[in-house]
């Protein structure tokens, strides 16, 4: 059963995201903090060592202005507030946003240990066919709010999460046969592009078969306790999360919105480094 389900649902379009929070009797992660500030609040927010790269990196935008005015420009209620967008700045009330960065993107450092939780802070990119790499934008991120979920609901997280790892394995395979893809479509070969494109498929799906992604006591705890976005994780990179003013999530995300998820109501932030 778990087999025929994973076929069914090899494309299926992961269309929301959910998040959780940092339990309060862990201790405090190590690394740089930064104060995100907005007309709702302020955000106090820790930056982590795992994860150098987009560290770094954010410090460094920090430091420079970058983000001093850009808006949140895409909110989603139960799903996350995302901002970055250079050309926020100075956006007129109908422009639309989220196509803007700057001229690079920083490696991905997915890591297994750190997972979506309400409250994260964690890097927005561009989709997997068009980046097998899942490198990060350079400024754009999101802070994750999300939504509770059951035991019972253990069962299709695992499935979200094999049916994503196989699409993301299938393109990864398919852009190894492009060459000859691209060869029976120019002869108009449609058997024998639709076959190896099914044998590609069949690949990606028996690589998760032999090994099924399972929730971890971590993962399970977590989204069942404080909420969480487990069909993200191992997708895009996670670094940092709040360590204070996390209604300010929720305040930001309760906000009307109009076109493209943009709020009708600008929201601006502002950055500066607390503690480096």
């Amino acid at each position: 059963m778990q087999n025929l389900y994973l076929k069914s649902l090899l494309f299926l379009a992961i269309a929301t995201i959910s998040s959780c929070s940092f339990s309060q009797n862990k201790p405090v992660p190590e690394g740089p903090q930064v104060l995100i500030k907005t007309q709702y609040g302020n955000m106090k927010v820790v930056l982590y060592n795992e994860t150098p790269l987009h560290r770094d990196n954010f410090m460094k935008l920090t430091k420079t202005g970058i983000y001093d005015s850009l808006l949140f420009h895409r909110v989603i209620k139960g799903f996350m507030v995302q901002g970055g967008d250079p050309q926020s700045k100075r956006a007129t009330k109908d422009q639309m946003l989220g196509d803007g960065d700057l001229n690079y993107t920083v490696p991905a450092e997915i890591r297994p240990d750190i997972i979506h939780k309400k409250g994260v802070i964690a890097a927005a990119r561009n989709g997997d066919e068009e980046n097998p790499g899942r490198r990060s934008s350079a400024t754009q991120f999101y802070l994750a709010q999300g939504k509770v979920y059951k035991l019972d609901d253990v069962p299709s997280i695992e499935l979200n999460l094999n049916s994503r790892a196989a699409e993301s394995l299938f393109l990864k395979y398919k852009s190894e046969k492009i060459d000859t893809l691209m060869l029976f479509q120019m002869a108009r070969n449609k058997e024998g592009y639709d076959k190896l494109l099914d044998k590609i498929k069949q690949k990606a799906l028996r690589e998760i078969e032999k090994n099924p992604i399972r929730l971890t006591k971590q993962q399970v705890e977590t989204y069942t306790t404080l909420g969480g976005i487990p069909h993200l994780d191992g997708a895009y990179t996670v670094f940092g999360e709040v360590l204070e003013g996390l209604a300010v999530i929720d305040s930001i995300a309760a906000q009307p919105t109009g076109l493209n998820d943009r709020p009708l109501e600008n929201i601006r932030m502002t950055i500066e480094v607390i503690k480096e």
